[in-house]
């Protein structure tokens, strides 16, 4: 459904569905929104130091002009929020304001705060309800969309977690103005993906469309709205990544790895290792003789002109050894019983599971790209 200002993708999961609401204004419109949607209710805003200073003001005074009752939980901005420690800080805080379990928890920030708070509020009183305030483009088109969501460990990427669906996502547009390019960059990895799974014609027209989608011209909107509706299709499917919902890891095998092996630091952002993940999973599917070598060349083009890092070598400091990224890739959610599953392709647009991946291949490769 869409009005002049407003695209909306809806997610229909029975009692549990809900929309994804695209558009301008969103953030000043969500106090009465919210208050009628959530009549009597209170309201938890878990946001991080960074979104505080830009979107924080925006959101308090829309909540506060729609006489909505409301208390401020702030973490450290970066992946490493996704911690016990924070996670431990945030369910305090939570509780200190005697936030009921009829009360809503709002995530406004990217990725990061999205899945502490919805694993917050997963667990919290036996399960809050939550609404996701996007404000990355990652966490637009990917994260706050699904219902996944979790804290890194020691031991890799998401392995503590709940699946908690949203009962609302405002993606307010006017929050990715003031993104640094780097951000927004790694936010379109996850856009490219879509196109890269199962939409061939999609990926073309980002093909034709980046310059707009970089500039904020009506293509960023209709790139947003297209991802939330893929997104959309293989949650429906597959809530609970029991089958076809694992091809929107395209690439994240490969980049939870690179994450790891560079301690979840500003050296890689989450979209920059899924970017180069994506180009590495198409690079390995040719390799095995699945897909075309031009279709990699063609991925790594477009992601480059996009602002991302395509190869290993694009990585500042040195790169752990293959030992290791072997090691980080055999912690990866979708091993089964120590069986290696990548999501390989066949070309653009062309993505499937793999399971009983050969380890040695992949070390091979790997060691091979590590001289590139």
């Amino acid at each position: 459904m869409t009005s002049e200002t407003h695209q909306t993708v809806h997610i229909p999961l029975g009692d549990r569905a809900y929309d994804i609401v695209i558009g301008h204004g969103l953030l000043e419109e969500a106090g009465e929104r919210l208050k009628h949607m959530f009549p009597g209710a209170r309201f938890g805003i878990v946001t991080d130091s960074e979104v505080a200073r830009h979107q924080l003001p925006r959101l308090t005074a829309s909540l506060a002009a729609a006489g909505c009752d409301f208390a401020t939980i702030t973490v450290p901005n970066g992946e490493k929020s996704k911690s016990y420690e924070q996670l431990t800080a945030v369910l305090d805080e939570i509780l200190h304001a005697r936030l009921e379990r009829g009360d809503i928890i709002l995530a406004l920030g990217g990725g990061v705060v999205g899945d502490l708070a919805g694993f917050a509020a997963a667990i919290t009183r036996r399960g809050m309800g939550f609404v996701q305030l996007p404000t990355s483009l990652l966490a637009q088109v990917d994260s706050s969309v699904g219902g996944k969501t979790g804290i890194n460990t020691k031991f890799g990427k998401n392995l503590v977690g709940a699946f908690h669906q949203p009962r609302l996502v405002l993606a307010d547009l006017d929050t990715l103005t003031t993104l640094p390019d780097r951000q927004f960059a790694a936010g379109y990895a996850e856009v490219a993906k879509y196109g890269l799974i199962d939409d061939a014609e999609f990926f073309f027209w980002l093909e034709d469309n980046l310059k707009d989608i970089r500039a904020a011209g009506p293509a960023r909107a209709e790139a947003i709205a297209r991802s939330c509706a893929a997104k959309a299709r293989f949650v429906i499917a597959d809530e609970k990544e029991a089958g076809a919902r694992a091809l929107l890891n395209l690439g994240h095998t490969f980049g939870h790895a690179l994450e790891a092996a560079t301690g979840y630091s500003d050296r890689l952002l989450h979209g920059e290792g899924v970017a180069i993940g994506m180009v590495l999973a198409h690079g390995f599917s040719a390799k095995l003789g699945l897909a075309p070598g031009q279709d990699t060349s063609r991925v790594a083009h477009h992601l480059k002109s996009a602002g991302l890092p395509t190869t290993l070598a694009d990585i500042p400091g040195e790169l752990a050894d293959t030992d290791t990224l072997m090691h980080h890739i055999a912690q990866d959610k979708k091993v089964t019983r120590g069986a290696l599953t990548f999501i390989l392709t066949r070309g653009i647009g062309q993505s499937f599971i793999e399971k009983d991946v050969e380890p040695s291949d992949v070390s091979a490769f790997l060691e091979e790209m590590r001289k590139k």
